[in-house]
């Protein structure tokens, strides 16, 4: 990386990226790319902010935010989801300064401008007489709640893919009854990297050598083709084709969807979803695979059903298994900081040390983010490096190609609209 590199016009960065190489260093480490990357994307697309399990009575609500907008996610008193932005109509005051709680209204504690939960006004003082409260509602962020997860985008006008992407993945998810069940615990991990460097790091498992506790029950086999298993991994892959056989029996007998759907590139809300076996009991992310919630999500007939996997563009994934599902929402902080929030959802009726504990529930995937941390810190490190060249991506590596593809497409659309 040169001085020149963080002259060079975003515009001839994007258009001169060479397919399946990694991204040039100021992708990465400019601050111009990154307010460029939330004007550009996570400010006109549609992007993962919550569960409806984080805000489940009226009143409740989070504050998401996302580069400089701050918004309330937040219950009304009808149990639907709203979205605002965090912004007094008065003279601009942040109105609520805590990560979650409950309100009966929304009041900015500067003037005490008072908002319902529906946004309207509700009490201004000291107004003129021709004052109309109408006119000075909380400002609406586009919000969706699809099968128990909540999406925001704050463009004023949305992309027009969104419906048909919910129509697509709703069957995957709806049996699993998300929108019923409640949080059993949240985690924020900060990583010292670029938020693109986490996605990338999660659309491959080219690294997973580097994740013991998880592949004892998650084959590492991610985006593998039959020529592409090395000698090592032989026994995992002939495991994973007799799992595979088994789980896609029970997922027919039980009229599970499973098959991929993949629509990563093209469309503004790119995504990938699929049901696959785990390994050992088959039944959930833990150390010997069985079940760590003794109450089922729903009424499946057997925990062994593996796991649905999701991934979106441009900040989330997921996984459900029958027993519990996990949320990962990612969100940009700074050039070289990234928030990635971690969600475990249970049963409603589940109890904490009768159905399941804490420790054997969020063990994997706690000590997989902390170690993935590390990985994308050492990246972020030497993409900083005057020595960094953008390397070439393995045949393993193409789900981090299409990442880096629609983010780039995004980009270009973006600029072309200012040119």
């Amino acid at each position: 990386m040169t001085a020149q590199d963080f002259v060079t016009p975003a515009a001839e960065l994007v258009e001169r990226r060479v397919a399946g190489r990694s991204l040039e260093a100021p992708f990465y480490v400019s601050e111009t790319f990154f307010d460029l990357d939330i004007e550009a994307v996570f400010a006109r697309s549609w992007i993962f902010a919550a569960t409806e399990a984080e805000v489940p009575e009226p009143g409740d609500y989070i504050t998401v935010t996302v580069g400089p907008y701050s918004v309330i996610v937040v219950r009304d008193d009808d149990e639907e989801v709203r979205a605002f932005h965090n912004v007094c109509r008065h003279r601009g005051a942040r109105i609520l300064n805590e990560a979650s709680g409950s309100v009966g209204n929304i009041t900015c504690g500067y003037h005490h401008w008072t908002y319902g939960v529906d946004g309207r006004l509700l009490h201004a003082a000291s107004q003129d007489a021709g004052f109309d409260p109408s006119c000075f509602a909380l400002r609406s962020v586009h919000v969706r709640a699809v099968a128990g997860l909540v999406f925001l985008c704050l463009a004023a006008q949305p992309p027009d893919d969104f419906d048909e992407f919910a129509e697509r993945i709703t069957p995957y998810l709806a049996p699993h009854r998300l929108g019923q069940a409640k949080v059993a615990k949240q985690v924020d991990l900060v990583e010292d990297a670029n938020w693109k460097l986490t996605m990338e790091n999660n659309r491959e498992c080219y690294h997973c050598a580097g994740h013991p506790e998880l592949q004892r029950c998650y084959f590492p086999l991610y985006n593998f083709t039959e020529g592409d298993v090395p000698d090592a991994l032989r026994p995992t892959y002939e495991r994973f084709l007799e799992a595979d056989a088994q789980a896609r029996a029970a997922y027919e007998s039980i009229g599970l969807p499973y098959a991929a759907l993949e629509d990563l590139v093209d469309r503004p809300t790119g995504f990938r979803i699929e049901r696959e076996p785990l390994d050992l009991a088959g039944e959930s992310f833990t150390d010997d695979g069985k079940a760590a919630v003794g109450r089922l999500l729903a009424d499946f007939p057997t925990a062994r059903l593996g796991h649905l996997g999701l991934h979106l563009q441009p900040n989330a994934w997921f996984h459900c298994a029958a027993d519990h599902a996990v949320t990962f929402s990612v969100l940009p902080l700074a050039a070289d900081r990234t928030l990635v929030r971690t969600t475990w959802l249970v049963h409603a009726d589940a109890e904490e040390g009768t159905d399941y504990d804490l420790d054997p529930l969020t063990k994997v995937w706690e000590v997989t983010n902390e170690q993935d941390a590390v990985f994308v810190a050492r990246a972020q490190l030497g993409i900083g490096d005057p020595g960094y060249v953008p390397g070439p991506y393995s045949p393993t590596e193409s789900q981090v190609e299409d990442f880096v593809q629609w983010y780039i497409n995004r980009l270009d659309a973006h600029l072309e609209e200012g040119r």
